[in-house]
């Protein structure tokens, strides 16, 4: 046997040896196996966190309105117990149109339409200016445009009687014409849009057959 056959022999076998060797340090690994799952860093453990659950949440439908925590929010939660069926929003909805239902009464001299919406008091005064009017010959032609700005700025309850009141801010755009009994000009411009600012106040006995807000009080 040749020398170079015999360094080839050992060679192989010095080979063999060191493969038989890392197998046994290193193992083996198949095309399949899963990687070793990474252990999360240790460390402190999480915090925690308690959080206080208010029962029922707040109330949107006078969130939105006005603050809950305030006197007036809390007026609004009373009447809501006392009547279920109330709520905030559509009270404000209705007294969109019955503000811009009694103004243009008003302005046109419809008594009869606004003894249905007004308290004694708020009718007593109404219908003086309208008499006024009507007594100088006097004509108002009014047109309303648009209500610009309507916002709930009071709300109480009497505990004992149950009358509710609630006090709406109103920003409204019209037209308005005085004409004398000659159908002269006197006062206003019809091409001429003016703003009306009030100051509202409706109420009413909750929990009462009659679900009608009368209009108790009025200023600007």
């Amino acid at each position: 046997m040749s020398s170079a056959i015999i360094q080839l022999i050992v060679l192989a076998g010095i080979a063999l040896f060191l493969i038989l060797r890392l197998k046994n340090v290193l193992g083996t690994r198949s095309g399949f196996e899963k990687p070793p799952i990474a252990k999360a860093p240790s460390g402190p453990s999480p915090v925690k966190r308690e959080f206080e659950v208010i029962e029922g949440g707040v109330d949107r439908d006078i969130s939105d309105h006005i603050s809950v925590k305030s006197d007036s929010g809390k007026a609004l939660a009373a009447m809501k117990l006392i009547e279920p069926s109330f709520n905030v929003t559509g009270f404000l909805s209705g007294a969109r149109s019955a503000y811009e239902m009694i103004l243009m009464a008003f302005e046109n001299g419809e008594l009869a339409t606004l003894k249905q919406f007004l308290s004694e008091d708020v009718y007593t005064s109404f219908s003086s200016v309208v008499e006024a009017r009507e007594a100088e010959g006097l004509k108002v032609e009014a047109t309303f445009i648009g209500l610009r700005e309507m916002k709930l700025t009071h709300a109480e309850l009497n505990p004992d009687t149950k009358e509710a009141e609630i006090t709406i801010k109103f920003l409204a755009e019209l037209t308005s014409v005085v004409r004398n009994a000659a159908g002269e000009v006197v006062e206003g411009h019809a091409e001429e849009a003016k703003r009306q600012k009030d100051v509202w106040t409706f109420a009413r006995i909750m929990g009462s057959d009659d679900p009608n807000w009368q209009l108790v009080a009025t200023g600007g």
